[in-house]
């Protein structure tokens, strides 16, 4: 059994009648765990948890500090290229979009390498387009051959592919993989991907698995907020963490909670979602996966991130570009496409301070490949 048979157990719940009527006490009976199961984690995902978010705040960082101390790990995203086959209705990068595409050279790779390295990161995240024919295995196999020499640990965003796949790039030096279902609804998922090699649901779903069957070290999985309610999504994106946990015991598993950012294709979300409500599913997730990394993006404001700091979250991105030629000496960005705009735009040394001057230990490198 995969993630794909149990999601399919729940498409049949009347999400919204079973949430609206958790009661107030139901939360307090929850709380009084310490042990919480996906029904637990649903009722704190409820309407009438809102009123003991406080205390649940407090639990969360107990658990936070519990299993990762005063750390977080600091990563950047590096873009490669912009080119992609899909029609995301929400996204920058958009086949729609009519607009010059860039892919780096290698020797643009490894100059933008240097310069993410001298910020001293040695986590980077490699991005492209959804584009195989663009962006070949061949060709990101060969940007991970040059940023190995300046990173110890090398993640990949990018579209899914197979298990021989996976495995060719784990060999080459690739050690975690990011892939976002964007939604676990498949009426809303086939809605927003109305055409491109996206469409595929289950390909998509069923990617951390072929990636973990090969022994990726870690993988971080999470849904877009705002394309279906954030209570549904983030349940479902839980649940897929605790599969992962479950029957991958030696890996790192990890989450994003990443809302929908303005972008070029000027898509306008389905559903709203607040700062408090981020809140809530960030400690919810806490409290029902103690030890999953939770990681929050530049998506974010600096005040909202920093006030989230020991609530839950263990990893942040920092001075992420979006932009494929972003990194490169002397570039020009004006007018260059961005999958989604930023909000946190402070440089690696300034989050370094700041996570210094609230007495956590900021992560450059904790992993190295042999």
């Amino acid at each position: 059994m995969d993630f794909s048979d149990i999601i399919k157990k729940y498409e049949s719940i009347d999400f919204e009648n079973v949430l609206s009527s958790v009661s107030a006490e139901q939360v307090k009976s929850v709380l009084a765990k310490d042990v919480l199961g996906s029904d637990d984690f649903l009722t704190l995902l409820s309407p009438a948890a809102v009123s003991c978010l406080e205390v649940i705040a407090e639990r969360a960082c107990k658990n936070t500090l519990c299993n990762f101390g005063k750390t977080i790990q600091l990563y950047t995203p590096l873009y490669v290229s912009d080119f992609c086959d899909n029609h995301c209705l929400y996204c920058g990068y958009n086949a729609n979009v009519k607009t010059a595409r860039k892919k780096l050279t290698l020797d643009e790779v490894e100059q933008a390498a240097m310069r993410i390295a001298s910020t001293g990161l040695k986590h980077i995240l490699i991005l492209t387009g959804g584009s195989q024919r663009m962006s070949p295995v061949s060709y990101i196999s060969d940007c991970v051959g040059v940023l190995k020499k300046y990173f110890s640990s090398i993640s990949i965003e990018i579209y899914p592919v197979s298990e021989d796949e996976y495995s060719q790039f784990i060999k080459l030096g690739v050690d975690a993989l990011t892939i976002y279902q964007e939604t676990y609804d498949r009426n809303i998922y086939d809605s927003v991907h109305p055409r491109g090699s996206k469409k595929d649901y289950f390909f998509r779903l069923n990617a951390p698995d072929r990636a973990l069957r090969q022994n990726i070290r870690a993988i971080n999985i999470g849904a877009l907020l705002g394309l279906n309610d954030f209570r549904v999504d983030g349940f479902l994106t839980g649940l897929h963490a605790e599969y992962l946990q479950d029957n991958f015991p030696f890996a790192e598993i990890s989450v994003s909670v990443p809302r929908i950012r303005q972008t070029v294709a000027r898509y306008t979300p389905s559903f709203n979602v607040t700062d408090r409500d981020v809140v809530q599913l960030i400690l919810a997730l806490r409290m029902f996966l103690p030890r999953v990394g939770i990681n929050l993006s530049t998506r974010e404001s600096p005040a909202f991130r920093d006030n989230m700091l020991a609530l839950g979250v263990t990893k942040l991105s920092a001075q992420s570009v979006t932009s494929v030629a972003g990194w490169l000496p002397n570039s020009d960005t004006d007018g260059m496409l961005e999958q989604f705009s930023t909000c946190d735009k402070r440089s690696v040394k300034d989050i370094g301070k700041l996570l210094k001057d609230k007495g956590y230990q900021p992560v450059f490198k904790d992993w190295i490949n042999i």
